[in-house]
Protein backbone atom coordinates (compact mmCIF):
# COMPACT_ATOMS: atom_id res chain seq x y z
CA UNK A 1 0.00 0.00 0.00
CA UNK A 2 1.31 3.61 -1.12
CA UNK A 3 1.40 6.47 0.78
CA UNK A 4 -0.98 9.20 -0.14
CA UNK A 5 0.85 11.94 -1.88
CA UNK A 6 1.70 14.58 -0.11
CA UNK A 7 0.38 17.88 -0.48
CA UNK A 8 2.61 20.66 -1.36
CA UNK A 9 2.79 23.22 1.66
CA UNK A 10 1.43 26.74 1.20
CA UNK A 11 4.28 29.56 0.61
CA UNK A 12 5.55 31.18 3.66
CA UNK A 13 4.59 34.86 4.50
CA UNK A 14 7.09 37.25 5.28
CA UNK A 15 10.91 37.08 5.45
CA UNK A 16 12.46 34.29 7.85
CA UNK A 17 13.76 35.38 10.91
CA UNK A 18 17.82 34.64 11.46
CA UNK A 19 18.11 30.74 12.53
CA UNK A 20 14.86 29.62 10.61
CA UNK A 21 14.79 28.68 6.67
CA UNK A 22 10.61 28.47 6.52
CA UNK A 23 10.63 26.90 3.27
CA UNK A 24 12.01 23.97 4.04
CA UNK A 25 10.38 23.95 7.46
CA UNK A 26 7.17 24.02 5.71
CA UNK A 27 7.74 21.36 3.59
CA UNK A 28 9.02 19.10 6.98
CA UNK A 29 5.69 20.10 8.41
CA UNK A 30 3.84 19.17 5.27
CA UNK A 31 5.11 15.56 5.75
CA UNK A 32 5.48 14.94 9.42
CA UNK A 33 2.36 17.23 10.96
CA UNK A 34 0.17 18.24 8.13
CA UNK A 35 -2.35 19.61 10.03
CA UNK A 36 0.61 22.31 10.69
CA UNK A 37 0.90 22.87 7.07
CA UNK A 38 -2.33 23.63 6.20
CA UNK A 39 -2.23 27.56 5.88
CA UNK A 40 0.84 30.03 5.48
CA UNK A 41 3.72 29.87 7.64
CA UNK A 42 5.23 32.78 9.31
CA UNK A 43 7.45 33.27 12.10
CA UNK A 44 8.79 35.61 14.95
CA UNK A 45 11.85 35.43 17.27
CA UNK A 46 10.63 35.30 20.77
CA UNK A 47 12.44 37.56 23.06
CA UNK A 48 14.14 37.09 26.18
CA UNK A 49 15.91 33.75 25.51
CA UNK A 50 19.50 33.94 26.51
CA UNK A 51 20.43 30.75 25.01
CA UNK A 52 18.55 28.42 23.18
CA UNK A 53 16.12 30.51 20.70
CA UNK A 54 12.50 30.18 20.75
CA UNK A 55 10.27 30.99 18.22
CA UNK A 56 6.85 31.64 17.58
CA UNK A 57 5.39 30.18 14.34
CA UNK A 58 1.91 31.17 12.91
CA UNK A 59 0.68 27.95 10.76
CA UNK A 60 -2.56 29.09 9.26
CA UNK A 61 -5.07 30.05 12.20
CA UNK A 62 -2.51 28.30 14.62
CA UNK A 63 0.03 29.09 16.71
CA UNK A 64 3.00 26.70 18.07
CA UNK A 65 6.51 27.21 19.24
CA UNK A 66 9.57 26.05 17.84
CA UNK A 67 13.27 25.58 20.17
CA UNK A 68 16.43 25.61 18.59
CA UNK A 69 20.10 25.41 19.80
CA UNK A 70 21.44 29.25 19.78
CA UNK A 71 23.62 30.35 16.42
CA UNK A 72 27.26 29.66 15.97
CA UNK A 73 29.48 28.89 19.21
CA UNK A 74 27.28 26.10 20.71
CA UNK A 75 29.19 24.16 23.82
CA UNK A 76 28.90 20.61 23.61
CA UNK A 77 26.19 19.08 25.01
CA UNK A 78 24.60 22.17 26.79
CA UNK A 79 21.73 22.80 23.83
CA UNK A 80 20.48 19.00 23.33
CA UNK A 81 16.91 19.60 21.62
CA UNK A 82 16.12 15.59 22.40
CA UNK A 83 16.90 15.71 25.83
CA UNK A 84 14.66 18.92 26.42
CA UNK A 85 11.90 17.41 24.41
CA UNK A 86 12.38 14.61 26.19
CA UNK A 87 11.80 15.86 29.48
CA UNK A 88 8.95 17.73 28.76
CA UNK A 89 7.17 14.94 26.99
CA UNK A 90 7.82 12.55 30.33
CA UNK A 91 6.25 15.44 32.69
CA UNK A 92 3.28 15.96 30.62
CA UNK A 93 1.10 13.85 32.87
CA UNK A 94 2.72 15.07 36.49
CA UNK A 95 1.58 17.91 38.22
CA UNK A 96 4.34 19.58 37.31
CA UNK A 97 3.27 22.38 34.47
CA UNK A 98 5.15 22.01 31.18
CA UNK A 99 4.10 22.57 27.75
CA UNK A 100 2.58 19.68 25.31
CA UNK A 101 5.03 18.75 22.58
CA UNK A 102 4.37 18.24 18.85
CA UNK A 103 7.75 17.24 17.04
CA UNK A 104 10.76 16.41 17.65
CA UNK A 105 13.41 16.89 14.73
CA UNK A 106 17.18 15.47 15.66
CA UNK A 107 18.71 16.03 12.68
CA UNK A 108 20.60 19.24 11.79
CA UNK A 109 20.11 19.82 7.86
CA UNK A 110 17.21 21.24 7.85
CA UNK A 111 17.25 24.62 9.74
CA UNK A 112 20.91 23.78 10.22
CA UNK A 113 19.97 22.37 13.85
CA UNK A 114 17.89 19.97 15.16
CA UNK A 115 14.62 21.56 16.74
CA UNK A 116 11.40 20.36 18.57
CA UNK A 117 8.01 22.00 18.52
CA UNK A 118 5.32 22.19 21.38
CA UNK A 119 2.31 23.77 22.16
CA UNK A 120 2.02 27.76 22.24
CA UNK A 121 0.62 27.98 26.23
CA UNK A 122 -1.02 31.33 27.48
CA UNK A 123 0.89 33.55 30.34
CA UNK A 124 3.41 35.81 31.11
CA UNK A 125 7.40 35.53 31.27
CA UNK A 126 8.02 38.37 34.08
CA UNK A 127 11.65 39.25 33.31
CA UNK A 128 11.95 42.70 34.23
CA UNK A 129 10.57 45.44 36.61
CA UNK A 130 8.87 47.29 33.87
CA UNK A 131 6.42 43.77 34.20
CA UNK A 132 6.57 43.26 37.98
CA UNK A 133 6.58 46.69 39.71
CA UNK A 134 2.94 47.18 38.72
CA UNK A 135 2.30 43.92 40.46
CA UNK A 136 0.70 44.37 44.12
CA UNK A 137 3.02 43.37 47.10
CA UNK A 138 0.00 40.08 47.18
CA UNK A 139 0.69 39.25 43.57
CA UNK A 140 4.36 38.97 43.65
CA UNK A 141 4.25 37.17 46.82
CA UNK A 142 2.14 34.62 45.65
CA UNK A 143 3.73 34.58 42.31
CA UNK A 144 6.99 33.58 43.85
CA UNK A 145 5.33 31.31 46.20
CA UNK A 146 3.77 29.03 42.97
CA UNK A 147 7.21 29.57 41.53
CA UNK A 148 8.39 27.14 45.23
CA UNK A 149 5.51 25.07 44.94
CA UNK A 150 6.11 24.03 41.08
CA UNK A 151 10.12 23.59 42.00
CA UNK A 152 9.05 21.13 44.98
CA UNK A 153 6.55 19.01 42.82
CA UNK A 154 9.45 18.66 39.85
CA UNK A 155 11.49 17.36 43.03
CA UNK A 156 8.56 15.26 43.93
CA UNK A 157 8.49 12.65 40.28
CA UNK A 158 9.61 9.78 40.79
CA UNK A 159 12.01 9.91 37.35
CA UNK A 160 11.44 5.73 36.97
CA UNK A 161 7.96 6.65 37.16
CA UNK A 162 7.83 8.71 34.07
CA UNK A 163 10.62 6.87 31.97
CA UNK A 164 13.60 8.96 32.99
CA UNK A 165 15.44 6.52 34.99
CA UNK A 166 18.32 6.71 32.65
CA UNK A 167 17.95 10.04 32.48
CA UNK A 168 20.84 11.08 34.05
CA UNK A 169 23.77 9.64 36.15
CA UNK A 170 22.92 10.80 39.98
CA UNK A 171 26.24 9.38 41.31
CA UNK A 172 29.21 11.58 41.46
CA UNK A 173 26.90 14.67 40.00
CA UNK A 174 27.91 17.77 42.04
CA UNK A 175 31.49 16.93 40.94
CA UNK A 176 30.82 16.56 37.50
CA UNK A 177 28.68 20.26 37.72
CA UNK A 178 32.37 21.79 38.58
CA UNK A 179 33.98 19.40 36.24
CA UNK A 180 31.30 20.39 33.28
CA UNK A 181 31.65 24.23 33.88
CA UNK A 182 35.46 24.63 34.34
CA UNK A 183 35.18 22.90 30.63
CA UNK A 184 32.44 25.38 29.82
CA UNK A 185 34.70 27.98 30.96
CA UNK A 186 37.53 27.00 29.22
CA UNK A 187 35.83 27.20 26.04
CA UNK A 188 34.34 30.35 26.28
CA UNK A 189 37.33 32.83 27.94
CA UNK A 190 38.11 35.65 26.00
CA UNK A 191 39.44 37.90 28.74
CA UNK A 192 40.69 37.95 32.27
CA UNK A 193 38.60 37.40 34.46
CA UNK A 194 39.65 37.57 37.88
CA UNK A 195 38.71 34.85 40.85
CA UNK A 196 36.62 32.23 38.35
CA UNK A 197 39.69 29.73 38.83
CA UNK A 198 40.13 30.50 42.17
CA UNK A 199 36.19 29.80 42.85
CA UNK A 200 36.46 26.75 40.96
CA UNK A 201 39.35 25.51 42.59
CA UNK A 202 37.36 25.70 46.17
CA UNK A 203 34.17 24.11 44.90
CA UNK A 204 36.23 21.12 43.41
CA UNK A 205 38.19 21.10 46.47
CA UNK A 206 34.21 21.19 49.45
CA UNK A 207 31.77 19.11 47.05
CA UNK A 208 29.17 17.97 49.45
CA UNK A 209 27.91 14.44 50.06
CA UNK A 210 24.47 14.76 47.75
CA UNK A 211 22.41 12.83 50.01
CA UNK A 212 19.24 14.37 47.86
CA UNK A 213 20.49 13.09 44.74
CA UNK A 214 18.68 11.42 42.21
CA UNK A 215 15.93 13.23 41.90
CA UNK A 216 14.81 15.55 38.36
CA UNK A 217 16.41 18.56 38.47
CA UNK A 218 15.82 21.23 36.02
CA UNK A 219 19.23 23.19 35.79
CA UNK A 220 18.09 26.59 35.24
CA UNK A 221 14.95 27.13 37.22
CA UNK A 222 14.40 30.95 37.66
CA UNK A 223 11.41 33.28 37.45
CA UNK A 224 12.13 33.99 34.10
CA UNK A 225 11.60 30.58 33.02
CA UNK A 226 8.11 30.29 33.73
CA UNK A 227 5.04 30.82 32.00
CA UNK A 228 2.88 32.85 34.68
CA UNK A 229 -0.32 34.46 35.22
CA UNK A 230 -1.16 37.06 37.66
CA UNK A 231 -5.30 37.12 37.67
CA UNK A 232 -5.56 34.30 39.05
CA UNK A 233 -1.59 33.67 40.29
CA UNK A 234 -0.49 30.28 38.45
CA UNK A 235 2.32 29.10 36.95
CA UNK A 236 1.16 27.70 33.56
CA UNK A 237 4.21 26.45 32.17
CA UNK A 238 8.04 25.55 33.08
CA UNK A 239 9.89 26.04 30.18
CA UNK A 240 14.06 26.29 28.83
CA UNK A 241 14.66 22.90 30.10
CA UNK A 242 17.98 22.64 28.63
CA UNK A 243 19.89 21.71 31.50
CA UNK A 244 17.60 19.66 33.03
CA UNK A 245 19.12 15.82 34.11
CA UNK A 246 19.03 13.60 37.13
CA UNK A 247 20.81 15.29 39.77
CA UNK A 248 20.78 16.90 43.50
CA UNK A 249 17.72 19.20 43.78
CA UNK A 250 19.67 21.27 45.93
CA UNK A 251 21.54 21.97 43.02
CA UNK A 252 18.49 24.27 41.83
CA UNK A 253 17.81 25.93 45.31
CA UNK A 254 21.27 27.12 44.97
CA UNK A 255 21.31 28.81 41.59
CA UNK A 256 17.92 30.27 42.47
CA UNK A 257 19.29 31.48 45.27
CA UNK A 258 21.81 33.45 43.08
CA UNK A 259 19.38 34.76 40.60
CA UNK A 260 17.14 35.68 43.86
CA UNK A 261 19.44 36.96 46.31
CA UNK A 262 22.93 37.90 44.41
CA UNK A 263 22.02 39.04 41.45
CA UNK A 264 18.18 40.25 42.52
CA UNK A 265 20.12 42.69 45.25
CA UNK A 266 23.54 43.42 43.09
CA UNK A 267 23.67 47.07 41.39
CA UNK A 268 25.13 45.13 37.84
CA UNK A 269 21.80 43.35 37.91
CA UNK A 270 19.81 46.63 37.30
CA UNK A 271 18.20 46.97 33.77
CA UNK A 272 20.38 43.27 33.20
CA UNK A 273 17.90 41.19 31.21
CA UNK A 274 19.60 38.05 33.01
CA UNK A 275 18.20 39.36 36.21
CA UNK A 276 16.24 42.80 36.66
CA UNK A 277 12.53 42.43 38.42
CA UNK A 278 13.72 39.33 40.80
CA UNK A 279 14.42 39.61 44.48
CA UNK A 280 13.55 41.62 47.37
CA UNK A 281 14.74 44.91 45.71
CA UNK A 282 12.13 44.39 43.47
CA UNK A 283 9.30 43.81 46.16
CA UNK A 284 9.46 40.16 46.14
CA UNK A 285 9.69 37.92 49.20
CA UNK A 286 13.58 37.05 50.33
CA UNK A 287 14.96 33.71 49.02
CA UNK A 288 14.94 32.51 52.86
CA UNK A 289 11.06 32.51 52.69
CA UNK A 290 11.07 30.85 48.71
CA UNK A 291 13.09 28.23 50.55
CA UNK A 292 10.78 27.80 53.83
CA UNK A 293 7.77 27.20 51.27
CA UNK A 294 9.72 24.56 49.24
CA UNK A 295 10.58 22.90 52.51
CA UNK A 296 6.99 23.07 53.22
CA UNK A 297 6.13 21.07 49.92
CA UNK A 298 8.99 18.80 49.12
CA UNK A 299 10.60 15.79 50.84
CA UNK A 300 13.91 17.11 50.04
CA UNK A 301 16.44 18.04 53.06
CA UNK A 302 17.30 21.67 52.19
CA UNK A 303 20.24 21.41 55.03
CA UNK A 304 22.65 23.97 54.25
CA UNK A 305 22.88 25.68 51.09
CA UNK A 306 26.02 27.81 50.84
CA UNK A 307 28.33 25.65 48.78
CA UNK A 308 25.19 25.24 46.32
CA UNK A 309 24.58 29.36 45.79
CA UNK A 310 28.78 29.21 44.85
CA UNK A 311 27.81 26.40 42.49
CA UNK A 312 25.00 28.38 41.12
CA UNK A 313 27.78 31.80 41.10
CA UNK A 314 29.75 29.70 39.26
CA UNK A 315 27.68 27.92 37.21
CA UNK A 316 26.38 31.26 35.37
CA UNK A 317 29.23 33.46 35.42
CA UNK A 318 29.94 31.10 33.01
CA UNK A 319 26.78 31.24 31.39
CA UNK A 320 27.36 35.29 30.91
CA UNK A 321 30.74 34.72 29.60
CA UNK A 322 29.76 31.85 26.94
CA UNK A 323 26.64 34.56 26.06
CA UNK A 324 28.97 37.36 26.30
CA UNK A 325 31.33 35.40 23.91
CA UNK A 326 28.82 34.88 21.44
CA UNK A 327 27.84 38.31 21.63
CA UNK A 328 31.02 39.66 20.43
CA UNK A 329 30.92 37.45 18.01
CA UNK A 330 27.96 38.80 16.33
CA UNK A 331 25.97 35.24 17.33
CA UNK A 332 23.21 36.78 19.70
CA UNK A 333 19.68 37.39 18.55
CA UNK A 334 17.45 39.91 20.62
CA UNK A 335 18.69 43.12 23.07
CA UNK A 336 20.59 43.46 26.67
CA UNK A 337 23.49 41.19 25.20
CA UNK A 338 26.11 43.99 25.56
CA UNK A 339 25.62 44.28 29.70
CA UNK A 340 25.85 40.29 30.51
CA UNK A 341 29.37 40.84 30.82
CA UNK A 342 28.81 43.21 33.76
CA UNK A 343 27.24 40.49 35.94
CA UNK A 344 30.20 37.86 35.85
CA UNK A 345 32.50 40.17 38.31
CA UNK A 346 30.06 40.18 41.25
CA UNK A 347 28.77 36.61 40.36
CA UNK A 348 32.32 35.21 40.98
CA UNK A 349 32.64 37.70 44.63
CA UNK A 350 30.00 36.44 45.96
CA UNK A 351 30.25 32.77 44.68
CA UNK A 352 34.05 32.83 46.32
CA UNK A 353 32.24 34.37 49.76
CA UNK A 354 29.53 31.65 49.78
CA UNK A 355 32.04 28.78 49.35
CA UNK A 356 33.78 29.75 52.55
CA UNK A 357 30.72 30.09 54.99
CA UNK A 358 30.68 27.15 57.39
Amino acid sequence: MTDPAVEPAPAPTGPAPRGLDLERLAAYLATHRPELAAGPLSARLIAGGKSNLTYLLRCGDREVVLRRPPLGHVLATAHDMAREHRVISALAPTEVPVPRTLLLCPDDDLIGAPFYLMEKVDGVVYRSRSQTDPLTDGQRRDLALAMMDALAALHLVDPAKVGLADFGRPDGYLARQVRRWEGQLDRSRSRPLSGIDELRDALAASVPEGANTGRIVHGDYRLDNLLASVDPVAVRAVIDWEMATLGDPLADLGLLLTYWDVLGDSDAAEGNPVADGLGSRAGFPAGAELIDRYAGRSDVDVGPLHWHVALGCFKLAVICEGIHYRHTLGQTLGEGFDRISELVAPLVEHGLHAVRER
